[in-house]
């Protein structure tokens, strides 16, 4: 796969840095405590864990291809890397969205999210996270157990 990162690079909001073996523990280990979470009805926290899910799956991709997101809104140039990348357009601009509404819970005000938002959301990220396995292979990363 062939992706030019320039204006990424240009802009500031990714950097090179030392290819990893890409690896999905993590991110499975946060969809199951986002399970747990929503197990006990806390559905905002849910929520939360599932994005950083998707959100560390990202990264490890990104780092998987020799880059990271830098700056201060670097969950946000996460998305705009992994828009770049080909990966599903749709589960990015959800979990995009899910950025948004997750700042509002971590920094500020915010409303609460019900049963309903909360189980999509780990739908989702269980999905985001099993099509990055395939994504990754088909891309040919690397990819560690997991």
């Amino acid at each position: 796969m062939k992706v030019n990162f320039k204006k990424l690079l240009d802009d500031g909001k990714i950097e090179k840095v030392e290819k990893e073996i890409f690896s999905l523990d993590i991110s499975l280990k946060d969809i199951s405590s986002a399970k747990n979470s929503f197990n006990s009805e806390d559905y905002d926290w849910s929520i939360n864990i599932a994005y950083t899910a998707v959100l560390k799956c990202c990264m490890g991709m990104m780092q998987s291809m020799g880059y990271r997101a830098i700056g201060k809104e670097h969950h946000k140039n996460t998305f705009e890397f992994m828009k770049e990348t080909g990966f599903d357009i749709g589960l990015i601009d959800y979990f995009d969205k899910i950025r948004k509404t997750r700042n509002k819970f971590m920094y500020g005000f915010f409303e609460e999210n019900n049963k309903r938002n909360a189980e999509e959301t780990i739908l989702k990220a269980e999905d985001f996270v099993q099509k990055m396995r395939t994504f990754v292979h088909k891309i040919g990363t690397g990819e560690k157990n997991g």
